[in-house]
C-alpha cells in the first residue's frame, strides 16, 4: 500500500480524479466528510443511545454521541501526530499538497462515524438482533438466504451497518453521504465479509465490516485505495487502511478511560480504589503537588483522565510510527495498544470495568429489556414488510407500514434485502424511540 493512493479524495460517482492541490483550503474534502457526518440524522440519534448503562438517564453517563465526539478529538490528535512524521518521511506527499491536518481530519471523521451503525441498548442490541434470527422467530428465513446473508443477520454487526448508513444509495441520494474513499477506508476496521468467521489471529477477523448488500461498493473503495487483498475468491478480505489503526486506538483509549470514569461517577467503582488504577497510568507525567491541591472528586478525575489520555495518545502514535512499514505491507495484525508499555494497567482497568460496570445488575436488567423490545419490533415490522410484498397484508400490517419511514420500505424480490432494511430501521432507533414504539405496538401507551 502507498500513502498517495490511501489518501484518495474520490467520492462515489466521481469520473475525474480529485487532486489535493485543487482543494479549497478553507474547507478541504476531508473536512466536508466531518460536516456531512455530524449533520446526518443517523449521527443525531446517537444522543439517545447510552455508551455504558443502557437506558440510563443520569447526567453522568456518556451517550454514544458524546463518546463519538470524544473519540473524534483523540483521533484528530493521533492523525496529526502521525501525519507530521509521515510528511517528513514522504516529501512527495507535501508536493501533492497534503498537510498535517489532512491526516487529522480523515481520522477525526472516521472516528466521528465509528458508532453510527450501532443499534439501541449498546452492544447487547447487536446480540439481540442476531438472536432473533438465530433462535427466535427469524429462524424461519434461514432457508431463503445464502450462507453469508444468513451470517450477516445472526451476527448483526454495527460496523457493517455503519458502512451501509454512510454509503447506501436510494432514489435521489446516490452513494449515501458520499464521503471520501480515504475516510470510508479509515472507518473500516474489519475489511472482510461475515464468513469465514474468525479463521485467523489477524485483527481484521475479529468481526466483519460490510453486509453482502454493500459488497460491490466496498470492493470499489478497497481497490481505489490500494488496500492489500489477503483472501480471494468467494471469501474476500483486505488488510486495513493504516489509519484505521488510529481509529481503533482512539476508541480503545476513550472507552478504557471514560467508561471507567462513568463507573466512578455512578458509584459502581469506589473513588479511592479507582484513582489508584488511574494513577498507575500517569506516574511518569503526574504533578503530585498540583494533584493534591485539587479538592473535588470531579477535578481529580478530570486531571487524571487528561494525563492518561495524553499518555495513551503518545504511546499509540509511537507504536504506529515504529511499525508503519509493516502496517503498509499489511503485516501488522494487532491493535496499537495491545502490546504497549501500559498494557498491564489498561487490562487492569478493563477487568474492573467488566466486573463492576458491564456486568452490574442495572446494566444486565436493562439489557434484558432491550432483547425483548428489539425482538418484538423486528417481528411485527418484518412480518408487515413481507406480507405487503406478498400482497397478503392485514389491516395491522398496513398500519405498521404507514409508520415505517419511506427509506426503509423495500419491495425488493430478494427477502434478504427486505429483512436487512427492517434491521437497519430498528438499529437506527434511539433507545427512547425504541421503547416508545414498543409500548405503542403492545398497546401500553397511546
Amino acid at each position: 500500500m502507498n500513502w498517495e493512493q490511501l489518501l484518495s479524495l474520490k467520492r462515489y460517482g466521481d469520473t475525474n480524479k480529485r487532486n489535493r492541490k485543487d482543494q479549497d483550503e478553507t474547507r478541504i474534502g476531508f473536512e466536508v466528510d466531518y460536516d456531512r457526518i455530524i449533520f446526518s440524522d443517523s449521527f443525531r440519534s446517537l444522543q439517545d443511545k447510552t455508551q455504558v448503562v443502557p437506558l440510563s438517564k443520569t447526567d453522568f453517563v456518556h451517550t454514544r454521541l458524546t463518546h463519538s465526539l470524544e473519540v473524534s478529538v483523540v483521533g484528530r490528535s493521533l492523525g496529526r501526530i502521525v501525519g507530521k512524521q509521515l510528511l517528513e518521511k514522504y516529501p512527495n506527499l507535501k508536493e501533492l499538497g497534503y498537510q498535517i491536518n489532512d491526516f487529522g481530519a480523515i481520522v477525526a471523521s472516521a472516528c466521528l462515524a465509528h458508532d453510527i451503525g450501532n443499534p439501541p441498548f449498546g452492544h447487547s442490541g447487536e446480540k439481540a438482533i442476531g438472536e432473533y434470527f438465530k433462535t427466535g422467530n427469524g429462524l424461519q428465513f434461514k432457508e431463503q438466504l445464502t450462507d453469508k446473508e444468513w451470517q450477516d443477520l445472526i451476527d448483526f454487526e454495527g460496523n457493517a451497518n455503519g458502512f451501509r448508513i454512510l454509503t447506501e444509495s436510494r432514489e435521489g441520494v446516490e452513494g449515501g453521504l458520499r464521503l471520501s474513499y480515504a475516510t470510508l477506508g479509515t472507518f473500516m476496521k474489519y475489511p472482510k465479509e461475515s464468513l469465514p468467521k474468525k479463521p485467523t489471529a489477524n485483527i481484521i477477523d475479529k468481526k466483519y465490516g460490510f453486509f453482502q448488500s454493500e459488497k460491490a461498493l466496498f470492493v470499489d473503495v478497497a481497490n481505489d485505495l490500494g488496500l492489500r487483498q489477503v483472501r480471494y475468491g468467494n471469501d474476500m478480505a483486505f488488510s486495513r487502511h493504516p489509519l484505521a489503526f488510529l481509529v481503533e486506538a482512539a476508541d480503545d483509549i476513550c472507552y478504557t478511560i471514560i467508561d471507567f470514569e462513568d463507573g466512578i461517577n455512578l458509584g459502581l467503582i469506589e473513588e479511592e480504589f479507582a484513582l489508584e488504577y488511574l494513577i498507575n497510568l500517569v506516574r511518569d507525567t503526574i504533578n503530585t503537588e498540583k494533584y493534591y491541591q485539587l479538592k473535588t472528586k470531579q477535578d481529580r478525575l478530570s486531571y487524571l483522565r487528561a494525563l492518561a489520555i495524553g499518555n495513551l495518545i503518545n504511546e499509540a502514535a509511537n507504536t504506529f510510527l515504529e511499525n508503519e512499514v509493516a502496517i503498509l505491507k499489511g503485516d501488522y495484525q494487532i491493535s496499537l495498544l495491545e502490546k504497549c508499555k501500559y498494557e498491564a494497567q489498561i487490562n487492569d482497568i478493563i477487568k474492573i470495568s467488566v466486573d463492576r460496570i458491564y456486568r452490574s445488575k442495572e446494566v444486565i436488567e436493562k439489557e434484558i429489556s432491550g432483547y425483548r423490545i428489539l425482538a418484538d419490533l423486528l417481528d411485527v415490522f418484518i412480518t408487515a414488510v413481507n406480507n405487503s410484498y406478498n400482497k397478503t397484508a392485514s389491516n395491522y400490517d398496513k398500519l405498521l407500514m404507514n409508520i415505517l419511514p419511506e427509506k426503509y420500505m423495500s419491495n425488493d424480490k430478494n427477502s434478504y434485502n427486505r429483512i436487512l432494511a427492517v434491521c437497519s430501521f430498528i438499529a437506527g432507533m434511539s433507545d427512547g424511540s425504541a421503547i416508545l414504539l414498543h409500548k405503542k405496538i403492545k398497546g401500553i401507551e397511546l
